[in-house]
């Protein structure tokens, strides 16, 4: 090309390229001012009348603005101050946030319930709920979301019933029985939650009759859990699932629950794993009853009556995996079950016991069976120390298949025992595993 022709083209070009970056500025622009135009607009309740910290009954304002905020598309900002109510019905598609720490809701003793019925798409945020038997009730909705709410002075922070709900970075104290308790659920997201002093639960998931329901609960905050209930376990627990499946309970720090820390009832194909759990009562980590598919796994146990517990194969609780768990400073006994007894780790049927650290139990580290209920269990590569007994496993007649292969152990009484029920019948299972023909030992 010429040197004339070239100068040419290089100038156009630049032309070309000046003219294009005009282009993306200007279309930078429209798009930077964009979304203050199209910013879904706020309703401000007090222009209705709803104004926080009068002592009056503000229920019929509130459902005023809650109506017209959802039927104009409008996010509808509450005012700080608590906010008297004698029930509400929040509507479909809206969001609502309140003054964060400064908003709450509080229900009159004479009121109905603050509820989400048959509902879709809605969003609470930044908004305190009291009194009532249940601060917030949902039931037959989907696509429910609680963001950065708190609930207190309540019998159950959150009642759900056959509802799908996200509930996240909430804050649940001084509830007389439950901070969440959802029955048939269509499957949950609770994380990030910080649930402290509840009369019987942290977190209950229930349901009627055994279904897939999916829910999650991961991330979350739970302490001081009481007993005031009574019963042999079904109070006193941090996250309690009961005939739910396939649900997943995972990095979650849990502790002083007056039971269990987690406990699977009935369920089957979920998963415990990663959850720190200090100063249970009972049984840290509980999989019982009719449960199949159990995975307890990567958790950290220190300071419970008995550390984890996967049994009733009389009722037909079966199929387990227990790996990569610490359990460490079993107590003697519980102050709340006199029946529990002090192991760390115990299973009785298609259980895989393997990858395990137990450290100072003043019992059986590790036990397979009671009686007759042991079938096909297999305990490897654990780590025990500093414990009374090593590794347990039923010798009784009519008990199944054990295997104990590659544990490294340093017992304060006996590294492996045969038992019969509770008591150790054969002290030196190493040595005479031959005598029982329900045990491979390697």
């Amino acid at each position: 090309m010429a040197g004339s022709a070239r100068a040419r083209h290089n100038g156009n070009m630049r032309k070309t390229m000046l003219a294009n970056r005009r282009h993306v500025l200007a279309g930078l622009a429209i798009l930077a001012a964009t979304p203050a135009a199209r910013a879904q607009s706020v309703l401000d309740a007090t222009t209705l009348g709803v104004v926080g910290g009068t002592g009056q009954n503000q229920g019929a304002a509130l459902q005023v603005a809650l109506d017209r905020a959802a039927a104009t598309g409008q996010v509808l900002q509450l005012p700080a101050g608590i906010i008297h109510v004698r029930g509400l019905d929040f509507p479909s598609n809206l969001v609502v946030q309140g003054v964060p720490g400064s908003t709450e809701l509080t229900l009159q003793p004479d009121g109905n319930a603050m509820s989400i019925y048959d509902r879709g798409t809605l969003v609470l945020r930044d908004i305190g709920f009291a009194a009532g038997q249940a601060g917030l009730t949902i039931e037959a909705s989907d696509d429910i979301t609680l963001e950065r709410c708190r609930f207190r002075v309540s019998d159950i922070g959150v009642s759900i019933n056959d509802a799908g709900v996200t509930i996240r970075d909430c804050h649940f104290t001084e509830l007389g029985d439950a901070a969440i308790h959802a029955m048939d659920s269509r499957g949950l997201f609770i994380s990030g939650n910080t649930i402290t002093h509840c009369g019987n639960a942290g977190i209950r998931i229930w349901r009627s009759e055994n279904g897939a329901d999916g829910s999650i609960v991961t991330g979350n905050r739970i302490a001081n859990i009481e007993w005031r209930g009574g019963g042999n376990g079904q109070n006193g627990n941090g996250i309690n699932v009961f005939k739910a499946d396939e649900v997943i309970v995972a990095s979650n720090h849990l502790a002083d629950c007056a039971f269990t820390a987690v406990r699977l009832n009935s369920t089957h194909n979920s998963q415990v794993s990663g959850n720190t759990c200090l100063r249970s009562g009972e049984v840290a980590i509980f999989s019982e009853f009719a449960f199949s598919g159990s995975v307890i796994a990567n958790n950290i146990i220190d300071t419970a009556a008995t550390g984890i517990s996967i049994t009733n194969l009389d009722t037909g609780g079966q199929l387990a995996v227990c790996s990569g768990n610490i359990v460490r400073n079993i107590t003697p006994a519980s102050l709340v079950n006199p029946d529990t007894i002090p192991i760390g780790i115990f299973a009785e049927a298609e259980t895989a016991i393997t990858g395990n650290t137990v450290q100072n139990v003043p019992g059986v580290a590790i036990a397979a069976g009671y009686g007759t209920f042991l079938r096909n269990v297999l305990i490897s590569a654990n780590v025990v120390s500093d414990s009374n007994i090593g590794i347990g496993v039923s010798v009784v007649d009519g008990a199944g298949a054990v295997m104990i292969a590659d544990n490294a152990i340093s017992a304060r009484d006996y590294a492996i025992v045969g038992l019969a029920w509770s008591d150790v019948v054969e002290p030196d299972l190493i040595a005479n595993a031959g005598r029982y023909g329900n045990v491979s030992l390697r």
